[in-house]
């Protein structure tokens, strides 16, 4: 399943639902199949997003170019791992410009 986060300010991002879920739990959000980051919500959920992508890169060493590390996929398959940071931030982007027009931004499947 694909999420789509909208905004007036800026294009939709689209990502796998169980990755857009675990950003919409770091937001401070409930994972629902639609939602809403109020533009008061903005900077906190911008915080929220970037303190976690700070933090992951504490934890997690850069792997190099060559060496591929796989995930588990929630049907039980596997992916390429990708790092927060790089999942993060189109949506970091998408609500820091909604923050700078003071809209919304929503989600729907």
């Amino acid at each position: 399943m694909l999420i789509v986060f909208k905004s007036k300010a800026a294009g939709d991002v689209m990502m796998f639902g169980d990755v857009a879920h675990s950003l919409m739990e770091i937001m401070g959000k409930s994972p629902d199949p639609k939602g809403i980051v109020t533009v008061e919500q903005l900077p906190d959920a911008i915080a929220r997003l970037k303190a976690a992508v700070a933090q992951d890169k504490a934890e997690k060493p850069v792997v190099d170019h060559d060496e591929r590390v796989f995930e588990k996929t929630p049907g039980g398959g596997k992916r390429e791992h990708v790092s927060l940071a790089r999942r993060a931030v189109p949506l970091i982007e998408l609500l820091e410009f909604s923050l700078k027009e003071e809209v919304p931004v929503t989600w729907g499947v």
